[in-house]
């Protein structure tokens, strides 16, 4: 193996050029790092990567724009039934000395190519993992408690030491900086490695994190059950007058009516204030209101409360209740890890048994309830955490009790207020999307934080209807919210303050 050699590279305009000592991207084949294969390297042209297996619609290759780079394929193998796949993207030129990884979603077994070409082209050195097994399912499972494992953080870790060992002897220095940036499943892992491995990131972002992982597995499968009656789902029409009441009850609360809450947890909406008797225009049956009041209903046991979804969410639910995709999640989860039968059926789940075997041997393993960040935060390491409150798969209220745990184990908000901050999105859907400001940066103000020490106070969020801007809203440190000053535009973030 040819040796890297740290050394001080020159820097222009914030960039750096590869270092004489570096390995060139075919010297990389010979790499000899622990428990790793290099199975792959080549050298990617500008604009000329294709996803493997997809080809270009007629939109055109939505990564022709992309630098050249090395592209690195590896295979790990920390235990003896692991197959943990990996790609590390190096740019060729204009290198920012810095690497980012990026998450994964649901219980997905595939490399995210889109997320790691948006961090090539702001210069990092990336990476992803395919968590150790293949496919959308959570049957890899069964048999396999090793690959639970890689699924529940060892992948993602392993993948980090991986990376920062690939990135040191292709430019002769270890990156300056190292990010995690995740959305979902990916929010589970940004926290598991804030929790398990604080010295991997110097600064995380954990957007809509399933942290509560198996929880919701239990909410789906709950509401999933109950939706199998077809008396007590939801039109599309029926969600839009809920939605509207929910509105008409809860919208004005923070001085505002602009079709926003800001702060769901606060609004008391009964659904039964539309219940009639034989439903109709306008109004909801018994056994619809009775849905509706589980879609926001907690689940408590004797160890923890389960978050329901929040009221403004409506327009994002389904006619059986929470996602499609939550709903695939949780079976899987009872199917595959809890009771290891294939053909286990939602109409099994018994909700005063059930709920407590989700903590028992590897199910628990995957969650990342673990308030203690003390030791990321005792070395620097700065979370950037942001939820939608309008989410029909994670529960936003997960996010805030998880913040509050926290800040509660770390001694009160003082000893957080530097390291740690939560972003709510008023009507922001699951990662983006919904009603509501979706769309902002989340790496610029986390590099801020982190290089600078310039802790974000708001995060200026965007709305867009086919393409145009036609709202921004400032999303604010969680509790604070986005406070309509009295004038200006109420499309134009430049109106509120965060109070």
């Amino acid at each position: 193996m040819r040796q890297a050699i740290v050394c001080v590279v020159a820097l222009s305009a914030g960039l750096t050029p590869r270092a004489a000592s570096a390995a060139t991207c075919d010297e990389l084949k010979t790499l000899v790092l622990s428990h790793t294969k290099i199975d792959a390297v080549a050298v990617v042209a500008g604009g000329a990567f294709t996803q493997p297996g997809e080809r270009a619609g007629r939109g055109g290759n939505p990564f022709s724009d992309l630098p050249a780079f090395c592209r690195v394929a590896a295979t790990l193998t920390p235990s003896g039934d692991s197959d943990i796949k990996i790609e590390v993207w190096l740019p060729l030129d204009r290198w920012n000395r810095k690497y980012q990884a990026v998450g994964n979603g649901a219980w997905n077994g595939t490399i995210g190519y889109a997320a790691l070409a948006d961090a090539l082209r702001r210069g990092y050195a990336t990476s992803a993992t395919d968590t150790g097994h293949v496919g959308g399912s959570a049957s890899f499972a069964m048999g396999h408690p090793e690959k639970i494992i890689d699924f529940a953080y060892r992948a993602a870790h392993e993948m980090t030491v991986t990376s920062k060992a690939i990135i040191a002897a292709f430019y002769g220095a270890a990156p300056s900086r190292a990010y995690w940036n995740g959305c979902s499943a990916g929010g589970r892992q940004a926290l598991k490695e804030a929790q398990m491995f604080p010295a991997d990131f110097d600064g995380i972002i954990a957007g809509s994190p399933g942290l509560d992982w198996s929880g919701r597995s239990a909410q789906a499968v709950r509401l999933a059950q109950m939706f199998e009656n077809p008396e007590a789902r939801l039109s599309p029409a029926e969600l839009q007058t809920l939605h509207a009441a929910v509105l008409q009850a809860c919208d004005a609360r923070d001085g505002l009516k602009d079709g926003l809450i800001s702060d769901p947890a606060a609004c008391t909406f009964d659904p039964k204030t539309l219940q009639c008797p034989g439903g109709g225009t306008g109004c909801l049956t018994p056994k619809q209101v009775e849905g509706v009041a589980m879609m926001y209903g907690s689940i408590q046991t004797k160890r923890r409360r389960i978050g329901g979804l929040a009221p403004g969410s409506e327009v994002n639910w389904t006619d059986l209740g929470w996602s499609p995709s939550a709903r695939a999640t949780g079976l899987d989860h009872f199917r595959y890890l809890v009771f290891g039968k294939p053909d286990w059926q939602i109409a099994n789940f018994r909700l005063e048994t059930d709920v407590d075997k989700l903590e028992a041997g590897e199910s628990g393993a995957i969650d990342a309830r673990n308030p203690d960040l003390k030791a990321f935060f005792d070395r620097g390491g700065k979370l950037l955490m942001y939820h939608g409150w309008a989410d029909p798969q994670i529960s936003p209220l997960n996010a805030t009790a998880y913040y509050q745990e926290v800040v509660g184990a770390a001694g009160g908000p003082s000893r957080t207020a530097g390291s740690y901050r939560l972003f709510m999105a008023p009507g922001m859907a699951h990662c983006g999307g919904g009603e509501g400001p979706g769309q902002f940066d989340k790496i610029g103000p986390l590099e801020r934080w982190v290089e600078t020490g310039t802790a974000p106070d708001r995060i200026v969020a965007s709305h867009t209807t086919e393409g145009t801007v036609d709202r921004t809203r400032p999303l604010c440190p969680f509790p604070q919210i986005a406070v309509y000053k009295g004038t200006g535009s109420i499309d134009d973030a430049a109106s509120f303050s965060c109070k």
